[in-house]
């Protein structure tokens, strides 16, 4: 990496300097999945939003870049560089990577121009598949100018976690990072230098999981993932698993502090709700414990009683370290949590946004530790919120929160198959900072079910400049 003695790279100095120097979002990319693709002939593409208060065009799709190939499922995204090359003159981020779920196919954008990104490369399935990787999840850039992506699965879509690299100028698929055994499933991953370790998360087998969900396949334990893998970052070998259990099954969104020096993260278990801390001990190992739990609620329907986790879908944290973010998928509510005590976190903001708890839907609660009343559906500018909140986008100020409401579309249509219909939204939720607090902006509404081919399904959202889940900082000691 080269040294400066001031920035030429990309992002900032420091979580910190982001948190309080960072400048205010004005537009924001967000994925944009066609749930119909395969019979319509109509391609996923990146939106770009107007998110500027003070634009004629604000909380507006402004401009779609779209692709040749259908059926793609673009699922997370990254960037070529980030913070990690704070201070590296040669880096510039300047392109976005995309890959798909469905397709495992690679797209690179170049994105000069902030409100026009532009295809810049693609990298084809078979050059996925020649290296024996699947179900390509999470994009982070590395310190060494390489791109990184986990797998969750082989080239037949057997569970294999394990991670790709590739250079993002060139468009190519160099080589898995891997060395010796891998893990047996994959999802997330964050990474942390400074303790030498990068954490993986676990889904399951695609070949299964892309089909739907399946409640006989949760317990089996060579369909659905429940540990977290710790790696070495210098040897790229996989050191320690831990079993999380069955209040860990499916910990999908894992996050590091964003503390360059902390030892300590969270992870989000989405089939039991659980969010479990994980921690490097004295001697050098990792361990975990479960700090949030949200309670099931038990329902009755026309087939009788049932109980109704939260699964978790989505977690973030701010920058400043202080609060977690997480999303209910199942119940429909986003929470936030003061995580000052990382072992102890305390609820401090909680919205519901939707979900399958409403009122007037075909579900009556008979039994709530928590509310008192089934919640009521929500509009914004007479449009209901159909779905429920997933993805989650926080400004670097940690004022406002972004929340779009597609998970994965085979089951997206089997649980909300209204959200299909009538199409995803983007809302922003106002954050008290201060005492903790989330309040839902009536003015700010991005409906996707009026675009131009029609319904689509909206899921990660990310910034130009970087955002809370995208950069990694590098420890200046």
């Amino acid at each position: 990496m080269a040294n400066c003695k001031k920035q030429c790279g990309p992002g900032y100095k420091s979580p910190l300097d982001a948190f309080i120097n960072g400048k205010r979002e004005t537009i924001l990319y967000t994925i944009c999945i066609q749930p119909n693709a395969s019979t319509k002939n109509k391609s996923d593409y990146l939106a770009t939003v107007d998110v500027n208060p003070n634009s004629p065009t604000y909380s507006q799709v402004i401009f779609r870049t779209s692709f040749e190939n259908f059926g793609d499922e673009l699922h997370h995204f990254g960037w070529n560089t980030c913070s990690s090359c704070y201070d590296d003159c040669t880096k510039s981020r300047n392109k976005v990577i995309l890959p798909s779920l469905g397709s495992d196919r690679i797209y690179i954008l170049d994105v000069t121009n902030e409100k026009a990104p532009k295809l810049h490369k693609t990298i084809e399935p078979s050059e996925v598949h020649a290296l024996n990787v699947s179900a390509l999840h999470t994009t982070h850039c590395l310190p060494n100018g390489n791109v990184m992506i986990s797998t969750m699965g082989d080239a037949e879509g057997n569970g294999k976690g394990d991670f790709l690299l590739i250079d993002a100028e060139e468009g190519i698929a160099k080589e898995t990072w891997t060395k010796g055994n891998t893990a047996k499933f994959g999802y997330d991953f964050w990474y942390q230098p400074y303790w030498n370790v990068l954490v993986s998360s676990e889904w399951g087998t695609p070949k299964d999981f892309k089909t739907g969900f399946h409640p006989d396949h949760i317990n089996d334990i060579e369909k659905y993932g429940r540990s977290i893998n710790f790696y070495s970052w210098s040897e790229r070998t996989l050191l320690q698993t831990i079993d999380l259990g069955t209040d860990g099954i499916a910990p999908l969104e894992i996050r590091f502090l964003h503390n360059p020096k902390a030892s300590e993260g969270f992870v989000g278990c989405a089939v039991n709700s659980n969010v479990f801390r994980f921690f490097r001990t004295d001697d050098g190992t990792w361990n975990s414990e479960k700090v949030i739990s949200v309670p099931k609620k038990t329902v009755k329907d026309s087939n009788g009683l049932k109980e109704i986790s939260g699964m978790i879908t989505d977690i973030l944290i701010s920058l400043d370290d202080k609060y977690l973010y997480f999303s209910n998928w199942l119940h429909g509510d986003v929470r936030q949590y003061d995580i000052t005590n990382t072992s102890k976190p305390k609820l401090v903001g909680q919205i519901f946004l939707g979900g399958l708890l409403l009122k007037d839907g075909l579900l009556t609660v008979v039994k709530d530790s928590e509310l008192k009343e089934q919640p009521e559906p929500v509009y914004i500018k007479e449009r209901r919120l159909f779905g429920s909140p997933q993805m989650l986008q926080l400004s670097l100020d940690g004022k406002r929160l972004y929340v779009t409401t597609s998970l994965f579309t085979p089951w997206d249509k089997q649980f909300y198959p209204e959200a299909v219909k009538h199409g995803s939204t983007l809302v922003k939720l106002d954050v008290d900072t201060i005492n903790g607090g989330l309040s839902l902006d009536q003015d700010f509404l991005v409906d996707f079910g009026k675009e131009p081919d029609g319904p689509i399904m909206a899921h990660e959202t990310r910034y130009p400049g970087g955002d809370c889940t995208s950069d990694i900082w590098l420890a200046e000691d």
